[in-house]
């Protein structure tokens, strides 16, 4: 009896150690901002902004996300305000010129994480994980694309959903 017990957790262990590592991004680019000042570099969110930052706090109920990443632009930042303050999680900040590093590969690893970025950031973030040129700089008027790209067993996948 536990000569079988111990085939029975000896394979149950082997099996576990093959099981797949999964991670999966969420990347969204920052709600509509205010753009009254051509010169601000830096604007918060106009009403309707505010309004998709929290719809998608409800797109993003029921994903257990890990981490939640954002550039320090306060677009970004309030666009994930709703979502983190929701999951409990704090706002950790990347920079787009160093995005997909090895630290942040690292950390990521296995996770469920939200990354909320630019038209001009997102699509080449993603591309980076996916190792191709997939996806476009996003038009300025569409703060609706979700990208969701999975890694498993050292390959990639991802798919674009427009969320209005």
């Amino acid at each position: 009896m536990k000569k079988q017990i111990l085939t029975f957790v000896f394979c149950t262990l082997s099996l576990i150690s093959f099981a797949q590592e999964v991670t999966t991004y969420y990347f969204i680019r920052h709600a509509e901002k205010l753009r009254i000042d051509k010169t601000d570099k830096n604007p918060n969110l106009n009403f309707n902004g505010y309004k998709r930052a929290e719809a998608w706090k409800n797109v993003f109920s029921n994903i257990p996300f890990d981490a939640i990443y954002s550039t320090d632009y306060n677009r970004t930042k309030l666009t994930a305000k709703p979502i983190a303050n929701s999951k409990n999680l704090p706002i950790l900040l990347y920079n787009p010129k160093t995005m997909y590093s090895e630290v942040f590969q690292n950390n990521t690893k296995g996770k469920t994480v939200l990354v909320v970025g630019h038209s001009n950031t997102t699509n080449v973030f993603v591309n980076k994980i996916l190792g191709i040129q997939k996806y476009d700089e996003i038009n300025d008027n569409n703060n609706s694309n979700l990208y969701i790209v999975t890694i498993s067993n050292g390959k990639s996948s991802s798919i674009l959903l427009k969320i209005n």
